[in-house]
């Protein structure tokens, strides 16, 4: 096969199956900069195998294969070149927590509270940090009841996210 040939071969298939790519590059990579570099990782594997193409199975299934063991093995190396290293945007500012030592269960509770809206994660902050429903009716101008309300349903939310994420660990 020359070279014009395969890139005709190339560019329609990455034109045709660019979806069934992204699939596999969103499954393995987590942000933007690793999409983009596994997607280019991936099209450039795929180019280099195309003369390797013997039409034994469908050319979505040969995609696929060749997606997969690709995103497989970025991964892995990816793991290995990570260990023991930050990346720049994981380094914070001196007056920010370190990363160092840090429990997962509070990095888990966190994470929930960062889904509340506006009020209910002032909310759980201000109990976190011990407030009493008199305190945090003032700072955020609830009446003492709307605070009791909010702050049942709030435990209640975070208990049930947590019964289901003890039951997906089991």
């Amino acid at each position: 096969m020359n070279q014009p040939e395969q890139q005709q071969v190339f560019d329609e298939w990455i034109g045709r199956h660019r979806g069934l790519l992204f699939k596999v590059v969103r499954a393995h990579a987590f942000n933007p900069q690793d999409r983009d570099d596994l997607f280019q990782e991936i099209a450039a594997q795929v180019w280099l195998s195309i003369p390797n193409f013997r039409s034994e199975a469908a050319v979505t299934t040969w995609l696929y294969r060749v997606a997969l063991h690709c995103a497989m093995a970025w991964a892995r190396r990816e793991k290995r070149h990570r260990a023991g290293r930050q990346s720049l945007d994981e380094q914070q500012p001196a007056l920010l927590e370190t990363r160092m030592g840090r429990d997962r269960r509070i990095d888990w509770l966190y994470d929930q509270i960062a889904q509340l809206d506006e009020i209910d994660r002032a909310l759980t902050l201000l109990l976190l940090d011990g407030f009493s429903y008199q305190e945090m009716a003032a700072t955020l101008g609830l009446s003492q009841s709307n605070v009791g309300v909010k702050i049942h349903r709030i435990k209640n939310y975070l208990t049930e996210r947590s019964r289901e994420t003890d039951r997906h660990e089991l």
